[in-house]
Parts: C-alpha cells; sequence; structure tokens
C-alpha cells in the first residue's frame, strides 16, 4: 500500500476517467497513458465499469499503469472493483464502512472530504490521501488554510483542476490533483490524440510547479 502512496505523491496526478461507454474509457486510459499519466482512475459512472478495469489490468499487465476505481459508493462497489483488479478505490465523499473495507483489503482508499471535520473523520479511519472534492468549490487558498492547523495532511483536489491552475494548487501544498473533465474531453468530439497532448502538458506543468520546493524556496 505504501508504495502506491508514494507513487502518487511522486507523479502528482491521476486521470479521473468518466465515459458514456467501455469502449471508450479503455481508448481515454491509454491516451493517457501515452502522454505520461499512468495512475488512471475508472469510475462506476462507466457502464461495466468493473469489465474496463479488468479489461485494462489485463490488456497492461506487463507495464507500470495502475488502475483504480472512482464513484465508488458503498463497501460492495469496493469489494467488486478490486475483484476486478483496482489498485485503489476513490469516493466523491467519506463512507466508514468502505474505509473499514478497504483497511480489510489492504487497498488504499481516497475518500472525498470538503470541511475539516470529514478530513479528521477519514484520516481516523485510515485514509492517508484525502480527496479535496469539490476543489472548485474553493480554490488553492482553501488548501493553504486547511494546512494551517493540519500541516501533515496529504490532500488531493479534484473537480476544478486545470492547466491553468495546477502550478497554484501545488504551490498551496497539495501532493497530486485528480483530473478528469479538463484533460478527457476531447474525448467528446473523437480527438484522442488531444489527450495524449494535454497529458502531457499536465506533467510538465507539475514537474515545472515543483522545482521552487526542491530549492527550498
Amino acid at each position: 500500500m505504501q508504495d502506491l502512496l508514494s507513487r502518487v505523491e511522486n507523479e502528482g496526478i491521476i486521470a479521473v476517467i468518466r465515459a458514456e461507454d467501455g469502449q471508450t474509457a479503455n481508448e481515454i486510459a491509454k491516451r493517457c497513458y501515452e502522454g505520461g499519466i499512468s495512475i488512471l482512475e475508472i469510475t462506476f459512472t462507466v457502464p461495466n465499469a468493473a469489465e474496463v478495469i479488468a479489461m485494462l489490468v489485463k490488456g497492461f499487465g506487463d507495464t507500470d499503469m495502475v488502475i483504480g476505481a472512482g464513484t465508488v459508493l458503498d463497501p460492495m462497489t469496493a469489494k467488486i472493483a478490486v475483484d476486478a483488479g483496482a489498485k485503489f478505490i476513490v469516493s466523491p465523499g467519506f463512507d466508514l464502512a468502505t474505509a473499514q473495507v478497504c483497511q480489510d483489503l489492504q487497498v488504499p482508499y481516497f475518500p472525498g472530504c470538503l470541511t475539516l471535520t470529514e478530513m479528521l473523520n477519514a484520516i481516523n479511519a485510515g485514509a492517508k490521501i484525502i480527496k479535496l472534492f469539490p476543489g472548485s468549490a474553493f480554490g488553492p487558498d482553501y488548501v493553504k488554510a486547511i494546512k494551517g492547523p493540519l500541516p501533515n495532511i496529504k490532500i488531493m483536489p479534484t473537480g476544478g483542476v486545470t492547466l491553468d491552475n495546477v502550478k497554484d494548487w501545488f504551490k498551496a501544498g497539495v501532493i497530486a490533483v485528480g483530473v478528469g473533465g479538463d484533460l478527457c474531453a476531447p474525448a467528446k468530439t473523437g480527438d484522442f490524440a488531444a489527450i495524449t497532448e494535454r497529458a502531457k502538458q499536465y506533467v510538465a506543468a507539475i514537474a515545472s510547479a515543483r522545482v521552487p520546493n526542491k530549492k527550498g524556496e
């Protein structure tokens, strides 16, 4: 589990994949991977999401692609996702029963939280990374406020992250970002090549955002 958590922090981005069908989700995942994003979240809003997860795990089993499941609302869905090969579970909100199942299965759980109380409850239930959702509700300044009383909390905003503001999120102290709509939007017009290019841009932007931190500035 710790290896995956470290990897999320090191790479700094999870691609959140939503699509109208499994084939499109599969294609988006491949294009994100080609662009340098190797940690991918298949949401359970995708039809037959478990099958998509299993297909990607099988197809990329000899690579370093990591597939997780998103929009997981209950323990049963979490179990289905893990059985399909998901390596981490993401929820739009915090659910104690789901957190407990993930603990039992030794799979990282990234619950969606907004308030400080929700975050504390999630941490006490074993969550190592908190998904700030929706990130667009408050923005990067909210992360700074949260890290005042909780300086060691690991926050990953999702919702509202774009190429224009991704550097601001990292400057505020997040350890990673979840990116969906802004990254995958070209799929709506069938322009999958644009997803690869956008993925490359995100990888570059995150690397650039982290340079000052490495210098201690």
